[in-house]
């Protein structure tokens, strides 16, 4: 069996106006003082890959438009609704006023490990009857999420590693957890 890879037009994709109009996962992302330009296109690409609802851009983290960023993105930062705070605890605060579960993407003490998410999701109140929005906050390259942006959260998701490194690519690390909280919401639907 031959596997012929398919160009842009088999694909077929929608336009930025259709993608504005359809339905999203039910899935924020908060990134609190991410510096590099590259990262956050990186996460707006993957953000329009998972058609979450929207991408919080606090503090230091840069906001559209700006090549650098759009180097990226290839153009999802047109696509992906996005909105600024000055600070990653105001987008929490605000976003659990909403009835959001705020989750950091963190490396903690009681932290869930993400291959058992799935199994935490009625305690955290993200699944059935009970079902709530998910936000994910994702921090700074260097330091991570700040601590009092983790005090603020519902719980800490950490994803398992098991070479020498004990941190990833915060657009690696945020396209993993997408994925698998997608997964979650999809198979909710």
């Amino acid at each position: 069996m031959t596997h012929k890879k398919l160009n842009i037009l088999e694909m077929h994709r929608m336009s930025i106006e259709q993608y504005k109009q359809s339905r999203k996962t039910q899935l924020v992302c908060i990134l609190d003082d991410v510096r590099s330009m590259y990262n956050v296109g990186s996460i707006f690409r993957t953000a329009d890959a998972m058609r979450i609802e929207e991408i919080v851009l606090c503090g230091i983290t840069p906001r559209p438009p700006h090549p650098e960023i759009h180097k990226t993105a290839l153009g999802a930062e047109e696509s992906v609704d996005w909105s600024y705070r000055s600070d990653a605890m105001q987008a929490v605060s605000e976003l659990k006023e909403r009835g959001y579960v705020v989750l950091a993407v963190e490396q903690a003490e009681g932290s869930i490990m993400l291959h058992d998410f799935a199994d935490e999701t009625d305690r955290l109140g993200v699944s059935g009857a009970s079902q709530r929005g998910i936000a994910m906050v994702l921090g700074n390259e260097v330091n991570g999420v700040r601590q009092e942006v983790v005090d603020l959260c519902d719980a800490c998701i950490e994803i398992p590693q098991f070479g020498t490194k004990h941190s990833l690519n915060v657009s690696t690390a945020a396209g993993i957890v997408m994925w698998e909280i997608v997964k979650h919401l999809i198979h909710l639907q």
